[in-house]
């Protein structure tokens, strides 16, 4: 199903300069001396898209002026672009702050529009910005139906699946809606083409010779009678997204909802490349010019490459919960360093009670960010032939080295003794218990010349009047002495 999003931010050169968290107020933002846009406050006591700066001041004194920073604009806007790519890697930037989004494969995925458009719109907001969302099966007429205004006393569907209803309510909407009949809407009004259904009923012989052939062209893209041509974004290569505090942050918790946003953008970047994450670092940006800080780095280790925004999300709190501050912070970086390809789970028919391995995975690294790596171990092999040396205590996210494996590896027990006992002797047999018959060996271990802890031995599966198999084994210098190194279940 060919389906398409367009959404668009008519607030977002106010909230370029001043986001959605900071402190409202009349705000008002010029270009070229008038009103570009205003806050819902300010638009309320009079001020009006267009208006002179001189008028805004005679009309609300206290209106607060901003200039208008494109390079603001197209930083959120290509936040936005990294944020959407969870939901389709096909986006392309409209004209009068817009995005296009082709949506159609996702529909299944997201369970349907409805859905899609809820998940589109929340994304947005955390992002904090306003959007006005329409979806039609051409782009022309979901960038009409986004645009159209909003009438307490009509009210107006911005969800159309069918090109037969598309052209339903398209027919009502006024002809200035479209940029190439602005020049014209008093042509078109004085020979009764105030809206699209007239405009289109128009000969088109005399529309064009009349006006031009882009509105003309723009209509048919509209009603989809011609193929529409988009030119989508080209996603980056490498991830780095950077965003301002606006205010001085002391307390690294506060960081929390501007990291966030970063992970948002985040995960839309990495879904979209189709990677994991398995190393990213979390810059902390502190003052700059002559008084300058170096940013504080938070480097966050993952045992398994994930993506999903939740479980990077909650590493990221816990670490953040650990840090005191130097200096305040004005400022975060987010940086993906080590990635992999995505591996998708396999989904089990009959799946464990106790949740999967990437369940498992995923708890232990958040319980290592909250405990500490010291305080979170798993036993880990070591390359070593000495039993008292070959297991160790490692952070349980640490991946464990990769072992060679033996086509016939040798008999070893799981419960080993901390220190070996020394066994009696009884008729030149070892005793525990009861005279110890030899069932299995030798297996000759000789190493440990490399840190002063040299062993010689041999090593028997030995059996006990009882059927009770131990692991025991003879030095091979000095006495000749036996031991009980483990026990066999």
């Amino acid at each position: 199903m060919h389906l398409l999003f367009s959404l668009h931010l008519p607030q977002l050169p106010l909230q370029a300069l001043r986001p959605s968290w900071s402190e409202p107020g009349l705000h008002v933002v010029l270009d070229r001396e008038c009103v570009l846009v205003a806050a819902p406050n300010a638009i309320a006591q009079g001020v009006q898209p267009g208006m002179r700066s001189g008028g805004v001041t005679a009309v609300v004194p206290d209106a607060i002026l901003l200039d208008r920073n494109e390079q603001r604009e197209r930083e959120v806007l290509d936040a936005a672009v990294l944020a959407l790519y969870r939901f389709t890697p096909d986006i392309s930037l409209e004209p009068d702050f817009g995005l296009l989004l082709d949506v159609g494969p996702s529909l299944k995925l997201f369970n349907g529009v409805r859905s899609l458009s809820r998940h589109v719109v929340q994304a947005l907001a955390r992002l904090g910005l306003t959007v006005q969302l329409g979806v039609a099966p051409t782009a022309t007429g979901a960038w009409l139906l986004a645009r159209r205004s909003r009438s307490k006393h009509c009210i107006h569907r911005t969800r159309l699946l069918q090109h037969r209803s598309l052209a339903h309510e398209l027919d009502r909407l006024s002809c200035a809606l479209l940029p190439a009949a602005q020049p014209h809407v008093e042509w078109l009004s004085g020979v009764g083409a105030r809206d699209l259904g007239a405009l289109r009923r128009l000969p088109r012989a005399g529309l064009i010779r009349r006006t031009s052939t882009q509105l003309a062209n723009a209509l048919d893209r509209a009603y989809g009678d011609v193929p529409e041509m988009h030119r989508w974004l080209n996603v980056p290569d490498t991830f780095s997204a950077t965003i301002e505090t606006f205010e001085r942050i002391e307390h690294a918790e506060a960081l929390l909802d501007g990291a966030s946003r970063l992970l948002l953008q985040l995960t839309g970047w990495l879904t979209v490349r189709q990677l994991a994450v398995s190393t990213f670092t979390l810059q902390m940006l502190h003052e700059r010019g002559r008084s300058a800080i170096l940013p504080t780095p938070l480097a966050i280790a993952l045992a398994e490459p994930a993506w999903e925004e939740g479980h990077l999300l909650r590493l990221l709190k816990e670490r953040l919960a650990k840090i005191e501050l130097t200096a305040p912070v004005i400022g975060l970086r987010l940086e993906a360093t080590q990635l992999q390809p995505m591996v998708s789970a396999n989904l089990s028919l009959f799946p464990e009670p106790g949740g999967s391995q990437a369940d498992m995975l995923q708890l232990m690294e958040l319980l290592t960010a909250r405990l500490g790596p010291e305080r979170v171990l798993a036993p880990t092999p070591k390359a070593d032939y000495r039993p008292e040396v070959c297991n160790r205590w490692t952070p349980a996210t640490l991946k464990p080295p990769a072992l060679l494996a033996t086509d016939d590896p040798p008999a070893r027990p799981f419960w080993l003794f901390k220190q070996p006992i020394k066994l009696l002797m009884r008729n030149e047999r070892p005793f525990y218990g009861s005279p110890l018959t030899l069932i299995r060996g030798p297996e000759r271990i000789e190493g440990g010349w490399w840190d002063d802890g040299t062993a010689a031995r041999d090593y028997y599966v030995a059996q006990g009047s009882d059927a009770a198999c131990f692991w025991i084994y003879q030095e091979r210098t000095g006495d000749m002495q036996w031991y009980l190194q483990g026990l066999f279940a």
